[in-house]
């Protein structure tokens, strides 16, 4: 019997060993450390490009709008810069993988992302203003398309957001008991409101100034572009909040 007992510890110590060989990975199951650092590459180059898109788009939106020619004119660049670049900008600004700026502390980043969603909420509160004293003028009804019923829902999510984030703040002078759970539900929401956002702004390409402003080919790519960032922005915020499985080596 002893022999046995000490023969199960043996076992025991060995299992222990192996199990220390276990890692976790946001990659999966069953992948190579040469497939994990494929993949991390390709996603390194998914973040670049997504902030190029980003700043494209926008770019190219606020260039056909043309600026001062109407009240109408400066919704597209208002609502283009707010939701295309700052909230894009607000979130890759937390990857592991690539940011625009160089800020190693988590504090730093909070700053700027705060910042980044401030002046997205200023903008799209002007853009708002712009269309509401176009259509006013026009005399054209409002809420009339699916465009705007979605337009106002992103606003709706985006406030909400920017309230959690306030709570996230100052948690203490708000008595939140949980600060992670909340963390959580921010991210989430986040990620609902960005991508409410990205329907907006592809139902904005179906309205008649654009379709009468991009016609053909081009209209397609302008169609599929804000796609990228947000599968850019919903694998970021998955992999960061999401059970990682294990991977053994």
């Amino acid at each position: 019997m002893a022999r046995v007992f000490r023969f199960i510890l043996r076992q025991g110590r060995g299992e222990g060993e192996m199990r220390s060989d276990v890692e976790y990975s946001p990659v999966g199951e069953g992948l190579g450390m040469r497939d994990y650092w494929l993949y991390a590459c390709l996603r390194k180059v998914a973040v670049v490009g997504a902030h190029g898109v980003a700043l494209g788009l926008t770019v190219l939106v606020s260039a056909l709008a043309r600026p001062g020619t109407s009240l109408f004119s400066w919704h597209p660049l208002c609502m283009s810069f707010a939701f295309c670049l700052c909230m894009t900008e607000g979130i890759l600004l937390f990857s592991a993988e690539g940011t625009l700026l160089c800020f190693k502390s988590r504090k730093g980043k909070i700053r700027v992302h705060w910042i980044l969603q401030a002046l997205m909420l200023l903008s799209a509160a002007t853009g708002l203003g712009f269309m509401v004293a176009s259509k006013n003028v026009s005399e054209r009804p409002h809420l009339a398309s699916w465009h705007s019923l979605l337009g106002v829902a992103t606003l709706a999510a985006t406030a909400l957001q920017a309230a959690c984030g306030v709570c996230l703040l100052f948690p203490k002078l708000l008595g939140i008991p949980s600060v992670p759970r909340l963390r959580l539900y921010h991210a989430t929401c986040g990620l609902v409101a960005y991508l409410l956002a990205t329907v907006t702004v592809m139902g904005a390409m179906f309205t008649d100034w654009f379709q009468a402003t991009v016609k053909g080919a081009m209209w397609y790519g302008f169609l599929l572009l804000p796609l990228f960032p947000a599968l850019v922005v919903m694998n970021q915020i998955t992999n960061a909040f999401l059970p990682k499985k294990k991977l053994t080596t």
